[in-house]
């Protein structure tokens, strides 16, 4: 008996069932798995509501997150702006865990569900498994047990010491989550399996470096003591230190055990997402060149109809569209269209060369096989590196990119990069600077304690490009740093070539955490 290409579609038509979600699933296996070599955990894919999916963005997309009101506020402000149609939902949100773990909308059509399997399960799956950002800051094999012990704990909180002190706490520790991150290498990656367990040896640990740190310091009515070295002093705070969260959690004074738990709690968190906020552009790239392959090879292959393939170009060409500067609807540069745009250029360097491709690109250009470069590529490499390596002056022609630099000490905008040898190299530097998180984030590190006089917390903002902190929000999250130490906090705005300083902003505690 013959077969027809009808009977060899995938599905009809826009319904679905789980029994199609399976048989799909399996489709872009065979072709990611094996035809595009890649790897990934095992799948878990979540079939949820759009209500739910409001749920999963107040609560940056993770599974059994502890509760906090910020969560609800940003519930009702995407509920309403969604009910308005002010905004649309994304098809799919996809969490960094072993399984991978794919949350895909139940209003999807079948080739809806086909992309942001290709797209989630696969993609950006491989990316977070490969990746050696991911590999050595984050755990997928122990996020998810960790949440539910985040969860439980800040639970058993709650109702031990009520809900406004806990509130009070993950307040302050969420205002200081993007100060909360170990941006180098530390000795080894978080076990978060063992969390808990550890949970009270920390307890034991900590009580003796408290002692060790303050029980040098005078007392009211109490006979002086030897104080400690400067040098002793600052091994023991690890100073200069800027991960502050992890220096409040370790040294402030006056904090309970359980309030250091809970900002550790955050710092693990925020220390997680860390990757993601480095490879924005690299992993919808990756995600978004795969469903791409992915889709073309089920349509070539008759899996697919055209009418489906339709349907997925639209959507694609929606995403990766990358509005001009004068548009209404532009907001920056698209990471979806630069990553993917980007990754189809090593494609085109791999396969179709110019010369000009092997003058810039002579490790890869016409090596003939760009899955194993791109491979290489997702692993080895953060938007800022990859940008400053791999973005080509064709595509910056094609992007019709040019570098225009705005200084507020001179009357008139400038040009300083066109398309020429010199202004491409320009241009790709100053354009992977802005993906990188030491430029874009400020520096501000814990310098100093005033151990023997009033204890003043003293930490340096280490100005770049002399771009001060807005004043009012330095402040108030200032005043949640002052409100965990229990003491008087100082930050310097400070020039770090000559140490002069520009601005200083002090804050007292005004409440009490415990």
């Amino acid at each position: 008996m013959s077969v027809t290409l009808h009977d060899s579609l995938l599905f009809h038509g826009a319904d679905w069932d789980f029994g199609t979600i399976q048989r799909i699933h399996d489709a872009v296996e065979a072709i990611g798995v094996g035809e595009l070599g890649l790897d990934v955990y095992p799948n878990q894919i979540e079939v949820i509501t759009a209500e739910q999916m409001l749920d999963a963005y107040a609560s940056i997309g993770m599974p059994l997150f502890y509760k906090h009101w910020s969560f609800g506020k940003r519930f009702a402000l995407h509920e309403s702006s969604y009910r308005q149609g002010l905004m649309g939902l994304a098809y799919e949100i996809v969490i960094n865990s072993n399984p991978c773990i794919s949350y895909i909308m139940e209003e999807n059509s079948a080739t809806m569900q086909t992309l942001v399997i290709a797209h989630a399960a696969f993609g950006h799956n491989h990316f977070f498994k490969n990746n050696y950002l991911f590999k050595e800051w984050t755990d997928a094999d122990g996020i998810l047990d960790y949440l539910e012990f985040a969860k439980g704990y800040i639970t058993r909180c709650e109702e031990r010491y009520g809900h406004a002190a806990v509130e009070r706490v993950l307040d302050a520790a969420h205002a200081l989550m993007s100060h909360g991150v170990h941006r180098y290498p530390r000795k080894k990656r978080p076990d978060l399996r063992s969390e808990e367990r550890r949970e009270r040896e920390r307890h034991l640990h900590q009580e003796q470096t408290f002692n060790d740190l303050w029980r040098t310091v005078p007392t009211k009515g109490a006979a002086a003591k030897p104080q400690l070295s400067e040098e002793r002093r600052r091994a023991l705070l690890e100073l200069p230190q800027e991960n502050i969260l992890y220096f409040l959690e370790k040294s402030a004074p006056r904090l309970q055990p359980w309030q250091r738990e809970i900002l550790r709690i955050v710092r693990q968190i925020a220390q997680y997402f860390y990757p993601q906020r480095q490879t924005k552009v690299m992993n919808e790239g990756c995600a978004t060149y795969c469903h791409y392959r992915i889709m073309t090879r089920l349509h070539e292959t008759g899996q697919i109809s055209d009418g489906s393939f339709l349907e997925f170009l639209q959507s694609h060409t929606n995403v990766t569209r990358q509005p001009e500067f004068d548009d209404p609807h532009y907001g920056g540069i698209n990471p979806y269209a630069l990553g993917f745009g980007m990754m189809q250029d090593i494609e085109r360097i791999c396969t179709q060369p110019t010369t000009e491709d092997r003058d810039w690109f002579p490790d890869i250009a016409g090596s003939g096989d760009a899955m194993a470069v791109l491979r290489e590529v997702w692993a080895n490499y953060r938007d800022e590196s990859f940008i400053s390596q791999f973005l080509s002056p064709h595509l910056i022609r094609q992007w019709r990119m040019f570098h225009l630099v705005d200084d507020p000490d001179q009357p008139e905008l400038m040009i300083e990069a066109i398309h020429d040898e010199r202004g491409y190299r320009r241009l790709r530097r100053s354009l992977s600077r802005h993906y990188d998180v030491g430029w874009s984030d400020p520096d501000i590190q814990v310098v100093d304690v005033d151990l023997a006089g009033d204890r003043r917390l003293i930490l340096h903002h280490h100005v770049l490009n002399r771009t001060l902190l807005h004043k009012d929000d330095a402040q108030r999250v200032l005043q949640m740093v002052a409100n965990l130490w229990g003491y008087a906090v100082v930050l310097k705005e400070v020039e770090p070539a000559t140490g002069a300083i520009f601005q200083e902003h002090v804050a007292h505690p005004h409440e009490t955490l415990f």
